[in-house]
């Protein structure tokens, strides 16, 4: 059995982590309540462009563009988005669960933003093609704009035949759920099908249609990125915030029952003394 030294010893270390762990739930809580907001605010931008994508693909019907038609190459860009620091449950690792289930390494460029997911795809064999970690410390639109600007011109350039987007979705605070989607080819059949039919009447675009999309489409995938970034920061955060949680109640656990064997072990020590002091006095006698 251990000593009362040691269990006292434990169950301050306990007692600190459990603070730590305390407090970083709390943080967690400040900034799950920002990126919120945030999330918010982006919506009607977001809702108003794929509106007009929407707009422009049901009113022309199949069009021959670069956006819509896969090429010939066999590789995949994936969008990896992480967290750079661990301690949120599964957070990361589901993530690299979704890339790992559909995309094999031989033929899949990984855009890493986060070090857990860089490190944690890196060790399964998947080639980085470029390191953007340190933008998911404070994502802004510009930094989702420049992953667009990288992925577009592989896209373009036949390097890749299809481009991913590998992120969690913040459902509320207790759930998040890790998603895989493609960002191009754009499928027309899907967007169709939010599309009324009573709004299919003729259009002239000015530009043509194509070079309307030309303009538009590279947009659209940019705010899915930045979208995707507030999205997996508030998810992160929601983790974070209960990883804390349960790791402060276990602290809490772990504390009360080390006082319990602390109490038990003081009092077998008291108890021992005494019989030794009667013991030596019937001695004595």
């Amino acid at each position: 059995m251990a000593s009362m030294r040691d269990i006292k010893r434990r169950r301050e270390s306990v007692a600190s982590t459990g603070q730590i762990t305390k407090a970083m739930k709390l943080v967690s809580t400040v900034k799950l309540q920002k990126a919120k907001a945030r999330a918010e605010s982006n919506k009607p931008y977001f809702t108003i462009l794929y509106d007009t994508i929407c707009s422009v693909l049901a009113r022309t019907g199949k069009i021959d563009h670069r956006y819509l038609q896969a090429n010939e190459s066999p590789r995949k860009a994936v969008i990896a988005i992480t967290s750079n620091r661990g301690l949120a449950g599964g957070y990361n690792n589901n993530v690299i669960k979704e890339i790992t289930a559909a995309c094999d390494p031989a033929q899949t460029d990984i855009y890493a933003l986060g070090k857990k997911g860089l490190e944690g795809l890196t060790r399964k064999g998947y080639h980085i093609a470029e390191d953007d970690s340190e933008v998911m410390n404070d994502p802004l639109y510009a930094d989702a704009i420049h992953i667009g600007k990288q992925v577009l011109t592989s896209y373009e350039n036949g390097e890749v035949g299809e481009i991913y987007l590998a992120y969690t979705t913040f459902k509320n605070t207790v759930v998040q759920e890790a998603r895989l989607i493609k960002l191009l080819p754009i499928d027309v059949e899907e967007i169709m099908q939010d599309v009324e039919i009573d709004v299919l009447t003729p259009m002239n675009f000015e530009p043509e249609a194509d070079e309307a999309l030309d303009m538009i489409i590279p947009k659209y995938i940019n705010n899915i990125i930045y979208g995707a970034f507030i999205e997996a920061i508030a998810s992160e955060n929601g983790a974070r915030m209960q990883a804390m949680d349960s790791a402060t109640k276990n602290a809490d656990d772990m504390i009360a029952d080390l006082s319990l064997k602390y109490n038990r072990a003081r009092q077998g020590s008291i108890t021992q003394e005494l019989t030794e002091i009667i013991a030596g006095a019937e001695a004595i006698s």
